[in-house]
């Protein structure tokens, strides 16, 4: 998947986990196939998940959910990863790794179909929990919460240029460019944005969300945690909800009309940067991207 990966087979977490945390080496070991692009996954026994990093580096969010998530949680009105260790480089595996809790859900639909009142009302509680939450200094003087997609919209405007470019060469992508390219170029003329440093997911999309009996059960995958500003939280709901979902969505968050929009070029720059580097390894995520982007054409001509 990535030019830089780390070989990750089982014999080798077998062995990491014999060697770190012998009390578990007997727990059978499993590989998901839901592994993401940043971790590879293994369950351990039925009430543990092993995280590794699958690139070099990647120990750096896993230190940062270590610290913050302790944290975030208990203003948090669902479940997230509960870590229970954080293991040292083993074995020719270059990086830490850690052990989180299972939590049991499915990723949701896309887009989804249940009513309104049940899961956008639940994700919308989940972003207002996490602006509230205070940013302690110790927060804002963490570099390793700084993240382009906390600041502002107008930096990447290079940048998606290039992705729209790119996402040209997919012959088989069926998605209108020119019309991704006036949607953003719309949001480059929105006023500036001044906001006060908030929490943020950072990559709050279907894949890292868990359901139950349609309810939010929890919110997976903090690698992207940052402080900044908080509207790519919004992306969601041009991926996970229907158009009447959305408009609960918003109307739970009081979202004004910039902002939104804002919201909405932030869903389509992350589905364009998507494409060109996932489209032949991860089609799945690529589904999803694409259902987001085509939502947010079709929520721009209505």
């Amino acid at each position: 998947m990535h030019e830089d990966e780390i070989e990750i087979d089982e014999s080798l977490v077998r062995a990491l986990v014999e060697s770190a945390l012998p009390d578990l080496a007997a727990r059978t070991l499993t590989p998901l196939d839901v592994s993401g692009s940043s971790n590879l996954l293994f369950r351990l026994g039925d009430d543990l998940l092993v995280r590794l990093p699958r690139q070099p580096g990647g120990a750096a969010t896993i230190a940062k959910e270590a610290r913050w998530l302790p944290y975030l949680a208990p203003g948090l009105p669902v479940s997230v990863p509960q870590i229970v260790a954080v293991c040292e480089p083993a074995h020719g595996y270059p990086e830490r790794w850690s052990v989180v809790r299972w939590i049991d859900g499915t990723t949701p639909a896309v887009p989804g179909t249940d009513e309104p009142s049940a899961l956008a009302n639940d994700l919308a509680a989940v972003v207002a929990a996490l602006r509230e939450l205070p940013v302690p200094p110790a927060a804002l003087e963490d570099a390793s919460l700084r993240w382009y997609r906390a600041d502002p919209l107008a930096e990447m405007a290079g940048d998606i240029r290039g992705y729209l470019d790119d996402c040209r060469e997919l012959s088989d992508l069926d998605l209108d460019l020119e019309a991704c390219a006036r949607i953003w170029d719309e949001a480059m003329e929105l006023p500036d944005a001044s906001v006060e440093p908030r929490w943020l997911h950072g990559d709050l999309l279907a894949e890292n969300l868990l359901v139950r009996d349609g309810r939010l059960a929890a919110v997976l995958d903090f690698g992207g945690l940052a402080v900044g500003d908080p509207t790519v939280d919004l992306v969601v709901a041009w991926e996970a909800l229907n158009p009447t979902q959305r408009a609960v969505f918003r109307s739970v968050l009081e979202v004004d009309e910039v902002t939104w929009l804002r919201g909405r070029a932030w869903a389509l720059a992350i589905a364009t940067m998507t494409f060109p580097y996932y489209w032949r390894t991860m089609p799945g995520r690529c589904a999803s991207r694409l259902a987001m982007a085509q939502a947010v054409l079709r929520d721009a001509e209505s």
